[in-house]
C-alpha cells in the first residue's frame, strides 16, 4: 500500500494554498484542515460553520450587483445562488440560512480581509432586521463599519458605494416572494 503523504497529502496542501489567497484580496491567519473527506455538508450542518467557496477568480474590473430575486443575485453576469459575500474583485457563497444565521463568525472573513473593507453592506432579505448590537460592536472594533439594509437597498448601496472607488464589501440573504 501506499505511503499516505504519495495519496492525499500533497493534494491536501495545494488546496489549501489555493483556499487562502495572501496579497492584496484575502490574508488569514492560517488554514486548517477539516472534514476534507467529505465532498458536501449533510442536514443542518451547512448552517453550523461558516465556509467559503469561491464562486468566480479574481477579476480585474469591479464587481456589480445587476439583479436579486428571490433564488439569488446577477452579478457581473453570473447567477449566483442563495446567500453571497461579494468583496473586492470576489463572490464567495456564504452560508447563512436567515438574519439569524448572522453571527461574529460568519462576517469573521470581513474583517480579515487585506486591504482592510471600510463599509460593510449587509441585505437581511425583503425587510431590515435588527442584528445582535453585539456583532456590530465587534465589526466596529474590528474597523469595519456595517450598514445593515434591506437587500433591495443593499444592492443599490453597494453599487453606488463601489462606483466611488470605495472599500466595500456587500453580504447578502436574498429577499423572499
Amino acid at each position: 500500500m501506499a505511503p499516505l503523504t504519495s495519496l492525499g497529502l500533497p493534494l491536501l496542501r495545494l488546496s489549501a494554498l489555493h483556499l487562502v489567497k495572501s496579497g492584496p484580496v484575502i490574508g488569514a491567519h492560517a488554514w486548517q484542515q477539516s472534514r476534507s473527506h467529505r465532498l458536501s455538508p449533510t442536514g443542518d450542518e451547512m448552517y453550523q460553520k461558516t465556509t467559503i467557496m469561491r464562486l468566480e477568480r479574481d477579476s480585474p474590473e469591479v464587481v456589480f450587483i445587476e439583479r436579486y430575486s428571490p433564488t439569488g443575485f446577477i452579478i457581473n453576469g453570473n447567477h449566483v445562488v442563495g446567500p453571497c459575500a461579494v468583496i473586492p474583485r470576489s463572490i464567495l457563497q456564504w452560508n447563512v440560512g436567515s438574519h439569524e444565521d448572522i453571527s461574529v463568525e460568519s462576517l469573521s472573513l470581513f474583517h480579515l480581509l487585506v486591504p482592510k473593507i471600510e463599509i460593510l453592506v449587509l441585505g437581511t432579505g425583503s425587510r431590515v432586521e435588527r442584528l445582535d448590537p453585539a456583532i456590530t460592536r465587534f465589526m466596529r472594533e474590528k474597523g469595519v463599519a456595517v450598514e445593515v439594509q434591506d437587500t433591495p437597498n443593499a444592492c443599490a448601496t453597494y453599487n453606488f458605494m463601489i462606483s466611488e472607488r470605495r472599500v466595500t464589501a456587500a453580504a447578502l440573504i436574498p429577499v423572499t416572494e
